[in-house]
């Protein structure tokens, strides 16, 4: 049976038209309990598809492992139902020997919404977590020319999209070949971007250093929190930063790149890991230094 879409009866309605009754694909939501050495962890909701992935990656953006060979395993179980049968909607990890526990902290009050990569944390601290990968001295370079086919490769890549419309996805690309290396999609966007990162922890690729992190949506906090804990230089994504993801990638030393779309670009922060083969727009001579962090740079393929 087919998991990841659903087929559903929908009634479509236009002005001036008479209504059409048809059958439509919808992209599933199904909640995922995420288990170590079977100590429940935390509840998220996601697309079925990729779980042991998505396990992999969220446990990197929880800081409990931060390479490829501190997850020993996973593994199905069974759910909560009478019958105690295999929901596939339960999933138990085991850690490598010697790699600890997740502290009991990070246990989710509540489960994670698919809009939400934060939900479920206990306190403001609780929210940051420490990397043991650091991007600030990454010399990637990225040619804006390649750049500005990520998009298109992506948008061309995701199949499930294709079918109902309703999924985000994610995507790790080689930063100076511009050559894709995973994607995938889920009906939240953080589970994307776990996703594409838990595969890099399966493949033993972590630090991804000169690394492009495409994403189909904004560039919100969590997604360069993410990007942060798998070593990850570049975010670039098609829409808008928040404020906060800002901040951070310029504390970290992470480039932002959003409203990627066409032949153009915004830069955010870092602006240095774009390559000079299209000028920057000139601030205004009047202007201060800018430090990092409002540094917003324009950038042109043409």
């Amino acid at each position: 049976m087919n998991r990841i879409t659903s087929r559903k009866r929908v009634t479509r309605v236009t002005l001036g038209s008479s209504r059409t009754v048809r059958d439509d694909l919808l992209a599933v939501e199904e909640p995922l309990e995420i288990r170590v050495g079977g100590t429940a962890l935390a509840i998220t909701m996601r697309t079925p598809g990729a779980d042991f992935d998505l396990a992999a990656g969220f446990l990197v953006s929880e800081g409990v492992i931060s390479r490829g060979d501190e997850f020993a395993a996973a593994r199905y179980c069974a759910g909560a139902t009478d019958e105690g049968l295999n929901t596939y909607n339960v999933l138990d990890v085991t850690l490598a020997p010697g790699v600890a526990a997740p502290h009991p902290s990070l246990e989710r009050a509540f489960y994670t919404t698919s809009s939400c990569g934060l939900c479920g944390k206990a306190s403001i601290d609780a929210v940051r977590t420490s990397s043991q990968h650091a991007v600030s001295h990454d010399d990637l370079v990225v040619d804006p020319a390649v750049l500005v086919t990520l998009p298109e490769h992506l948008r061309a890549a995701q199949a499930v999209f294709e079918k109902t419309g309703g999924l985000h996805a994610a995507a790790l690309f080689d930063g100076r070949t511009g050559r894709m290396l995973v994607l995938r999609e889920d009906v939240g966007r953080h589970n994307a971007v776990d996703k594409v990162i838990g595969w890099a922890v399966k493949e033993n690729l972590l630090p991804l250093t000169g690394i492009v992190l495409m994403v189909s949506g904004r560039a919100s906090f969590e997604l360069t929190q993410k990007a942060s804990m798998a070593g990850i230089p570049v975010l670039a994504a098609v829409s808008a930063p928040s404020s906060l993801a800002v901040d951070l990638a310029s504390e970290l030393g992470i480039t932002i790149v959003g409203f990627l779309r066409g032949e153009s670009m915004v830069v955010y922060s870092r602006p240095d890991r774009i390559g000079t083969n299209a000028a920057p727009d000139a601030l205004p001579d009047a202007a201060p230094a800018a430090s990092a962090a409002a540094l917003v740079t324009a950038v042109s393929a043409s």
